[in-house]
């Protein structure tokens, strides 16, 4: 039959019907593609210190990170959905709601059945904890002697499982729509015996639980990685493992690791100190800590950890250089801000707030954060003009003079004539301090982030350029 004897038989809505038909029988587009397509990659995460919380009145988080940059990678933004419940994030994860998790997640046996992992990007043990003052299980059959509570649905679950085949008479609580952190407060107050958290969360808990102790690993050292959906559809599994590639081998990898957990070294003593100090002075100061930093768009427990590293919190502190006050302002210093009265504590921290400011401020462009409130806090305690001499002699090393991580190594070659003599701004008698000085105020400012955090909102969405969030403070 002619094609036009063709078309005359089928007539118009013969054709109509076949032409509806042809999109039909297109093959879908692969899964990168259609999020490419979107412009969206969602991500499902848990709320926590290795994963995604608020800093510096910014999203961030070991996890959040990796994913920001996996979806700067894709050219995408990045939606987060966050889950209380382990259970529930799988849940998910199985009915295709979101495109993957990035929430700490151990590879088991268990899970991998269901869903497939990408390569691994850290390595932690499972550690049994318990209370100083209590008696340390040696191994796992003195765990029966006491209760035990763990996350439902967490890999600490599925060990316990396995191992109550050679344990009969071990027994645990499990708590949904629970976090490590809550195991770790029920251990603290005398609720639990004992719990089983990750070695690298423990590590961050340990300065606001310093009478937590880890008693032994109940496992090998196993490994974290994202978790994807199974299905033919390997498309967004293979860019993921492509991206880990490149950011091992390109360093970034190493530099999340080292920017989240490299400052975190216990010292119970101090740890304790700090406890007592936050019970005791922290309040009084507290409101005013809220109110300059609100004013001056600071995060405020930022400001009250550069008092408690210069005063303890202690407005009648003095050094026998003569700096004194809550914010321990030099004689220049508080006059440049208009400090009349050191040692009156609302005064010092206004000044010591608002000079912060100034050198965060007077930083160039190219710093970005997390980098740029390091910088801020470097020169707040060495001096400006010692940090632009070590980011000079960084740029001459041949390291990034906008990287925290590169300019440190530096700052301590100004106190040795070899590197002073060349420097504009001379000898820095500070250099080496202040790595010590910045390594420090990351820790208390962690501190009481988790001492004060409240949980994100559920649904977040953020931009490539991530824009800057706001949680309400818990009392």
């Amino acid at each position: 039959m002619k094609p036009f004897k063709f078309l005359q038989f089928i007539g118009l809505h013969g054709l109509l019907a076949i032409l509806l038909l042809v999109p039909a029988c297109q093959p879908e587009l692969p899964l990168l593609d259609r999020i490419q397509q979107s412009g969206e990659l969602v991500v499902a995460t848990r709320v926590g210190p290795t994963t995604y919380y608020t800093e510096l009145d910014q999203p961030t988080g070991f996890e959040f990170e990796l994913a920001q940059k996996f979806a700067n990678y894709l050219g995408v933004q990045l939606k987060l959905v966050t889950y209380d419940d382990l259970g529930d994030l799988f849940n998910a994860l199985a009915r295709g709601e979101v495109h993957l998790a990035a929430a700490g997640l151990t590879i088991t046996r268990e899970r991998s059945r269901q869903f497939q992992f990408t390569s691994p990007y850290q390595q932690v043990t499972q550690q049994v904890v318990y209370k100083a003052g209590n008696s340390s299980p040696d191994d796992i059959s003195e765990l029966s002697n006491g209760s035990m509570v763990v996350i439902a649905n967490s890999s600490h679950s599925e060990n316990l499982t396995l191992l109550k085949n050679e344990q009969p008479n071990l027994s645990w609580d499990e708590k949904t729509s629970s976090s490590m952190l809550n195991m770790l407060t029920l251990v603290d107050e005398g609720q639990a015996d004992y719990t089983i958290v990750d070695s690298n969360v423990f590590a961050l808990h340990q300065d606001i639980f310093p009478e937590l102790r880890a008693a032994f690993d109940i496992s090998t050292a196993e490994p974290l990685a994202w978790a994807l959906p199974q299905n033919e559809d390997n498309s967004l599994f293979y860019a993921a493992e492509y991206f880990f590639n490149r950011i091992q081998e390109d360093g970034s990898l190493e530099d999340l690791r080292e920017r989240f957990y490299g400052h975190r070294e216990f010292d119970y003593v101090g740890a304790r100190t700090f406890i007592r100090h936050m019970e005791a002075r922290l309040p009084k100061y507290q409101e005013s800590f809220k109110e300059i930093a609100d004013e001056i768009e600071l995060d405020w427990r930022l400001l009250a950890a550069i008092s408690y590293q210069e005063s303890l919190w202690n407005p009648n502190a003095i050094s026998p250089t003569g700096v004194r006050g809550l914010m321990m302002l030099t004689r220049r210093t508080a006059k440049e801000m208009g400090v009349a009265n050191r040692t009156n504590a609302f005064q010092s921290i206004r000044g010591g707030a608002e000079y912060f400011r100034k050198l965060y401020d007077r930083l160039p462009d190219t710093i970005t954060e997390p980098h740029r409130t390091w910088f801020a806090l470097a020169a707040y305690n060495a001096g400006y003009g010692h940090l632009l001499d070590a980011r000079t002699l960084t740029t001459m090393q041949g390291g990034n003079p906008d990287n925290w991580f590169d300019v440190r190594e530096r700052l301590p070659l100004l106190r040795k004539r070899e590197f002073y003599s060349k420097a504009k701004y001379g000898y820095a008698r500070g250099g080496g301090q202040s790595v010590h000085y910045v390594k420090n105020v990351r820790k208390y400012y962690d501190s009481l982030v988790w001492s004060t955090e409240s949980e994100s909102d559920k649904y977040v969405h953020l931009p490539q350029s991530v824009v800057a969030m706001r949680n309400e403070l818990v009392h």
